[in-house]
């Protein structure tokens, strides 16, 4: 659009010293018609200058924009934003920063006599981008007025310079191209109406003295931007439940709304000019005077600052949020600090419940999560004690029963079980937790009472100690009742409150566990004995399961203790050592077994075992396998035929048949029988899928023995081999259960090498070497229970055997009395030899009456002293109760009533008849 069409608006006439008057439609619309004014006494507007001018319109300009927002509150916004003091203040002088003269565009020109522009100012050249050089000396209506208009502005122009005001709209092109519209504002500058006749443009002509108009154009669009934003202003402070506030540069309040003035307690007439040392703490108030600072220097906004604060009008302190932005003006220059604060003391408390009861109930999910791991019962009490020190309290200890720790069964709570049950009874301090150094007043119980009815002073007890509540104690009522209980505060001037709550798994009264905040924290309310109670329940099933757990594997271990041999047995021609020693991860009780049986004719059986599988039916499985070894060995059958008999025994344990899962469990154990002879230092082996046992023989290295496996116990279908050996004198034989050589973190045949090599390099000393073996090999293995029996071979003197072979006559009878008396005295055992040759007597006449071939005649002298007759029949003598009136019969009477034992063994070619005589 061309410069020239800047005035062929609309407009209306304007009555001197009236403003405000309706803008009219823009172009192309044609203007209304024109008013005239009769002006009888005109006031007339003296000679001024541009730049006066425009502080009369600025002055009109500011009414005009406030009266859409409401008159002063509007006003006092204005102020609030820099603008320039009102004509008339008591101020005179430059003008603050922040005039609204930079918020809108305005432009001044002025119309000489002559109907020319006569001054053009740069804001003029920079609103129409028309140089002055152009515009100055032109004519207005000429210039900027579109042909079809000019005669309409030719006589607007004459009006205005006759002395009549005009006020209208106009569009325009500013230097840049950007379109907008403009309201134009054209006053008389000076003189009378010309006389009647004379031409406005004789400028010469006396009559009619020198005059003009001056014109103002303003941005229309930024202008009603500005109504705008100060009506939203006015909105903003006056209606919004929030409170507003503006501080200036100086941080003085420059400005609040009701709002604000209701959170601080004070009326918002008195908070003009205050600063927030008048209204905060010292403390909260440098805060907020910081923030407010940084604010203005930075222009970064601060957003949920929270302080607090007393209000006078409300008790207790409140709580704020305050989010804070800078104001800038043109140019990015700092005007003050607006701000937005909410009351959030409501909010606050909640965020604060809220966040208690998150923080419990982690509390207590970590407690479901980290107590009860194990099941061992001070781990578990430990672990307690972890979950509440110190994110719940500061101090805590667990006390339970002692009769319960030691497998008793104690009373519950609704009166069943035995024994008194009044909370006195002694408890024992599983564990104790605390981050207060020198609190002792949840240590323990003063046994002597005290005029508030128990002991003020709590005698201490560390972890591990004994101690009894009084009866009348809060703690005992606790343990009494099942129900917590929060003690007065103590003499210990570092505890501020103590809560007792009761452990109580499946109706019965564990123990209790005490809890105590230290001074400077909060004392326990109804919501944390509910959260205490809660971890208290939890932890209860644990501890009682771990108790219970305890009680069984003491009875387990208690069981297969029992079952194996006492002490280290004697053997002859053999030093025995044998250990056994539980899996070092308190699991359940295995089924490793060992056992020493002594056999007739100075031999002596070695087992070693092991039953598949854990617990109590491990180990009765053991005892089983174990007493029918001895029946087995009693018989005097080989190996190989006890561990076929065993096989049978192990698959009858179960019964397959059965509907009962554990009834129809299935058996398995592996085995090693071996029968060492002390005469002839010659063992048998047999195997049932066993780890062979190992040889170390005097000068020479440790070896695995050679024996056939077999299947396990209790697999059945395949025989079990025999391996024999001569073991020489002072060979170490070592049997061992897996547990000793193999886990999950190392191999078979690593264990079986350190085993080989711990024997070699050991002790001299059979008892040393067991416990050097166990310490070396039982760190790398604790998994299983082990079981280690070992024996050194030591041969018998030659005089301590006597050995004769005689024919089947009669006269053998006395020639082995004959021998058995001479060997007998010469061994200094004068004591025996009527007794033996009674007994040698009786044997060989059997022999001779009811066997066949060579009799022989064995004497073996150790701890005591056995006789053995030999021959090749096969018929065992069978003791029977003679009559009055049989003749015979009363031979083996005999020698059951003299002898300390008697029996009768097979051998491949016969049998053998045998009695045993003390020393």
């Amino acid at each position: 659009m061309p410069a020239r069409e800047a005035l062929t608006g609309g407009g209306h006439a304007a009555v001197p010293g009236q403003s405000g008057a309706p803008v009219g439609d823009p172009v192309p619309v044609a203007p209304p018609p024109v008013r005239p004014v009769t002006r009888t006494a005109a006031p007339v507007v003296p000679a001024a200058t541009v730049e006066q001018a425009v502080e009369r319109v600025g002055e009109r300009v500011g009414e005009r924009s406030a009266e859409p927002t409401g008159g002063p509150a509007a006003a006092r916004a204005a102020a609030a934003l820099g603008t320039r003091p009102a004509p008339g203040s008591a101020r005179w002088g430059d003008s603050d920063p922040g005039s609204i003269y930079e918020y809108i565009r305005v432009a001044t020109f002025a119309i000489g006599p002559d109907g020319r522009i006569s001054q053009w100012s740069d804001r003029a050249a920079d609103f129409f981008g028309v140089p002055a050089a152009e515009a100055v000396g032109a004519d207005p209506v000429t210039t900027f007025v579109p042909r079809e208009l000019w005669r309409r502005g030719r006589e607007r122009l004459e009006r205005t310079l006759a002395g009549e005001e005009w006020v209208g709209t106009a569009p325009y092109r500013d230097r840049d191209g950007s379109e907008g519209l403009a309201e134009v504002y054209l006053m008389p500058a000076t003189g009378a109406p010309p006389a009647a006749g004379k031409d406005v443009h004789d400028a010469h002509d006396a009559s009619c003295p020198a005059g003009g108009a001056l014109c103002l154009a303003v941005d229309l669009g930024k202008l009603r931007r500005i109504e705008t934003d100060l009506a939203a202003s006015e909105a903003v402070f006056g209606q919004t439940p929030s409170g507003f506030f503006l501080f200036d540069p100086q941080l003085r309040l420059q400005r609040v709304n009701r709002a604000f003035a209701r959170a601080v307690g004070v009326e918002p007439d008195g908070l003009e000019g205050l600063t927030p040392h008048d209204l905060f703490s010292p403390a909260e108030a440098e805060r907020l005077q910081a923030a407010l600072r940084q604010v203005l220097a930075s222009g970064d906004p601060v957003v949920d600052l929270r302080f607090n604060g007393a209000v006078p009008t409300r008790e207790g302190n409140r709580r704020w949020a305050v989010s804070l932005y800078r104001l800038s003006g043109p140019g990015d220059r700092p005007m003050g600090v607006a701000g937005q604060v909410q009351d959030v003391t409501s909010r606050h408390v909640a965020e604060r419940e809220a966040a208690g009861v998150r923080r419990n109930l982690a509390l207590v999910n970590e407690a479901s999560a980290h107590i009860g791991s194990t099941l061992d019962l001070e781990t578990t009490a430990k672990e307690l004690l972890d979950v509440v020190v110190p994110q719940f309290c500061d101090l805590a200890t667990v006390d339970l029963y002692t009769a319960l720790l030691s497998g008793e069964v104690g009373s519950s709570l609704s009166g069943s079980g035995g024994g008194a049950y009044d909370g006195s009874a002694e408890l024992r301090r599983v564990a104790v937790s605390s981050v207060v150094g020198g609190a002792a007043s949840v240590l323990g119980g003063d046994p002597a009472p005290s005029a508030g009815g128990y002991g003020s002073h709590l005698a201490t007890a560390e972890a591990g100690g004994t101690l009894c509540y009084p009866p009348r104690s809060p703690h005992a009522r606790a343990l009494r009742t099942g129900r917590s209980a929060i003690p007065e505060p103590g003499p210990d001037p570092l505890l501020r409150s103590t809560l007792v709550v009761p452990l109580v798994a499946r109706d019965v009264v564990l123990g209790l566990i005490q809890l105590s905040r230290a001074i400077g924290s909060e004392p326990f309310d109804a919501r944390d004995v509910a959260i205490a109670e809660e971890i208290a329940a939890r932890a209860a099933v644990c501890v009682d399961n771990a108790r219970l757990y305890r009680r069984e594997h003491e009875r387990a271990l208690i069981l297969q203790r029992s079952l194996l041999p006492p002490g280290n047995p004697e053997a002859s021609g053999l030093e025995i050592a044998c250990r056994y020693r539980p899996s070092n991860n308190n699991t359940e009780v295995g089924g490793d077994w060992f056992d020493v049986i002594s056999l007739p004719g100075h031999r002596t059986a070695l087992v070693i075992g092991d039953v598949m599988g854990r617990g109590l039916r491990a180990a009765v499985a053991m005892g089983q396998l174990r007493t029918a070894v001895r029946t087995l060995a009693m018989l005097d059958l080989d190996p190989a035929e006890v561990l076929s008999a065993l096989d049978e025994i192990a698959r009858g344990l179960g019964a397959p048949g059965a509907t009962d899962a554990e009834a129809a469990e299935v058996y398995l154990a592996t085995c090693v029988y071996a029968v060492f002879d002390a005469v002839t230092r010659r063992c048998v082996f047999a195997n049932a899928g066993h780890l062979p046992p190992v040889l170390l023989s005097p000068g020479e290295d440790a070896r695995m023995l050679d024996v056939p496996p077999g299947l396990p116990l209790g697999v059945g279908g395949e025989p079990f081999e025999e391996v024999e050996l001569e073991l020489p004198d002072g060979a170490l034989l070592g049997l061992y259960t897996d547990g000793l050589v193999e886990s999950r973190k190392h191999q078979l045949d690593e264990g079986l090498l350190a085993f080989r090599t711990a024997l070699q390099n050991g002790a001299p000393a059979l008892e040393r070497l067991c416990d050097e073996v166990l310490s070396e090999l039982d760190p790398h293995h604790g998994e299983d229970d082990i079981a280690l029996l070992m024996a050194r071979v030591h041969a018998f003197p030659e005089d301590a055997v006597g050995d004769w072979r005689l024919p089947p006559e009669p006269t053998s009878v006395a020639k082995a009395r004959e021998l058995a008396c001479g060997w007998l005295l010469v061994r200094g055992l004068d004591e025996l030899v009527d007794t033996t040759e009674l007994l040698v007597s009786e044997l060989v006449t059997n022999a001779l009456r009811h066997g066949r071939g060579d009799i022989r005649l064995r004497l073996l002298k150790d701890s005591t002293v056995v006789c053995e007759v030999w021959d090749d029949g096969y018929a065992q003598p069978r003791q029977r109760r003679a009559q009055e009136t049989d003749e015979g019969g009363r031979g083996l009477q005999l020698v059951s009533l003299l002898a300390e034992r008697w029996g009768s063994r097979r051998t491949p070619h016969g049998k053998i008849v045998w009695f045993e005589l003390g020393l």
